[in-house]
């Protein structure tokens, strides 16, 4: 397997709302590069990132996918992130562990929920994105309206560096507004393209859509101004160095238009990939906290340095067991070596370690900083675990994911079932994190949560396909609970009088309610030391028993 320096890793996230047509664009990049010998499609057996039975079931993606290939020299790595939110965890995690992402718009719809969701996440993960608009050819495409809805909802300066030749069924290609080019494709989606001249009909409007660049890239820098002001131009190198700059500031947007399904323009797009996007060496170090005493300690991407990785997915693989994602931010890992997972506190043993190409493993002997792996069948680590050198520890921040915001009750169907759901649902969980799984004791019902309806229609497909598990899905029986609306005082006597020394107590509890989840107060208002403390910690418990069961309808008291 070929090696790369840092300088010539891109590790780019593919994302933005479902339907978009993010699948389609990596699998037009797999072709052109020369990993797949076809251009594949969403929902049939030809397409690389989209694998899983679900995936072609349904038509569109469930999993992040992960794939490589080498363009220009530079090795890509490609994460392509689902865009319902129904599957919403491997978004934010891919965020974590790329350097850069290219934002997917539909030409017909613009600019939708989702769109604006993982805008908001790659901002927060401070990755400089490129928008790619989508669907030139869809007779409803309305690229202006894109392009201000852009400007409006993400308040940066789109820079569109592409102008179509012709849209809807007419777009045939597009000019470059910096090489002054045109790229005309040919029909039937092989990538090819003539380069020529602008045409004709199009000189005035390219000088001007230059012009308008040239502006907003002069107002990325104080000296990029004076120099503009003074000359009236910015030279090819100051362009240059200005977009980068607002790139990397968040204040400018390049844009690039196409067709992922008929492959045009996505040969451009690799190129501004390459050309605008940051390598590992490029990006700040990544900070984590040493877990023995919490200082901080920032890791920058070198190879020579020690270990430090995160993982940010889990697959359960039908042949291969379980199959771990990460990537290296610092140093390297060999195979059949040794780790140390500093979230979980222990070491584990790596053996074969494998690049992901959609769902194939291509092996290899190291994975070094910069880049992105798999290592099968460790035991105890999961995703958002950090991963380092036991001699020099680093812990990162968790990932963050989304809470569920759906219940349902599962019955298994027969005594087997009931005998494998638990280890079925470990499985599952280890893949999903934002599947949750609990059961209430109080009901003694078996609870499973997640992001939506379908989100556990998928999940429950896979409990029966992959483990052979069936159950019936039912509503949970709601936890009603008790509560008092007003203060009472109550008094209670204990007198035993026969049979020896005689006992007898008085005590009096005055009763009041507390906020909405305020929970139990309970105080000790004896003065003087009449009744010894001994006796104390009997009321506190005889209250809190008495709360287990209300007086109304027999349910636990609150506040």
């Amino acid at each position: 397997m070929k090696q790369y320096n840092l300088q010539d890793l891109r590790n780019v996230g593919l994302v933005g709302h479902g339907g978009s047509g993010k699948t389609s664009i990596a699998e037009a990049i797999l072709f052109l590069s020369g990993v797949n010998d076809r251009l594949g499609k969403v929902g049939d057996t030809s397409s690389v990132m989209d694998y899983d039975q679900d995936e072609l079931e349904r038509g569109h993606s469930i999993n992040a996918s992960v794939a490589f290939c080498e363009w220009n020299k530079k090795k890509i790595n490609l994460i392509d992130t689902p865009g319902d939110s129904n599957f919403i965890a491997d978004t934010p995690a891919s965020m974590r562990v790329v350097d850069g992402a290219v934002l997917v718009i539909s030409a017909v719809d613009g600019i939708q929920f989702y769109t604006e969701k993982v805008w908001s996440w790659a901002t927060e993960q401070s990755l400089p994105k490129i928008i790619f608009i989508n669907k030139v050819d869809h007779e409803q495409a309305d690229i202006p309206a894109v392009l201000e809805a852009i400007k409006r909802k993400f308040k940066v300066n789109p820079l569109c560096i592409h102008v179509p030749i012709g849209t809807g069924e007419k777009f045939s290609g597009v000019v470059d507004t910096l090489t002054n080019k045109s790229h005309i494709y040919q029909a039937g989606g092989s990538g090819k393209h003539d380069e020529g001249v602008v045409p004709e009909s199009m000189t005035d409007e390219i000088k001007l859509n230059f012009a308008e660049l040239t502006e907003l890239v002069a107002e990325v820098d104080d000296d990029l101004t004076e120099h503009y002001l003074e000359n009236g131009e910015l030279s090819e190198q100051e362009f240059d160095e200005g977009l980068k700059k607002g790139l990397k500031q968040g204040l400018l947007i390049p844009v690039f238009l196409g067709s992922a399904t008929q492959n045009m323009g996505i040969d451009l797009l690799m190129n501004a990939i390459v050309e605008y996007l940051p390598s590992p060496d490029q990006k700040d170090p990544v900070k984590g906290k040493n877990p023995k005493d919490g200082t901080e300690i920032s890791c920058a991407a070198d190879s020579k340095a020690p270990l430090s990785a995160l993982v940010f997915k889990t697959v359960a693989d039908p042949y291969a067991g379980k199959l771990t994602l990460f990537r290296v931010f610092s140093g390297s890992v060999k195979g059949d070596s040794s780790i140390y997972n500093a979230t979980q506190g222990t070491t584990e043993r790596i053996g074969q370690l494998f690049l992901m190409q959609g769902k194939k493993q291509v092996s290899v002997s190291e994975i070094s900083a910069g880049d992105i792996g798999t290592v099968a069948k460790l035991k105890v680590t999961t995703t958002s675990d950090s991963l380092s050198a036991e001699s020099s520890p680093v812990l990162y921040e968790a990932i963050s994911f989304p809470k569920p915001v759906l219940t349902k009750a599962l019955v298994p169907k027969t005594r087997a079932d009931e005998e494998k759901i638990s280890n079925a649902l470990k499985r599952l969980l280890e893949e999903d994190p934002t599947l949750k799984v609990e059961r209430k004791a109080e009901s003694h019902e078996l609870l499973v949560s997640g992001m939506g309806q379908v989100h556990l229609d998928v999940s429950l497909e896979r409990l029966k396909r992959r483990f052979s598990v069936e159950v019936d899905v039912k509503t949970p029986q709601v936890p009603y609970r008790e509560t008092i609306k007003g203060s009472t005082k109550v008094q209670g006597r204990y007198k035993k009088q026969t049979g020896g020394r005689g006992q007898f107590g008085d005590t009096w509890i005055e009763i009041s309610p507390l906020a909405k989840g305020g929970g139990f107060v309970f105080e000790d208002n004896i003065v003087g030391g009449s009744i010894p403390k001994t006796y104390i910690p009997a009321v506190e418990k005889g209250i809190q028993e008495a709360m287990a069961e209300g007086v109304i309808a027999h349910y636990p008291i609150v506040d």
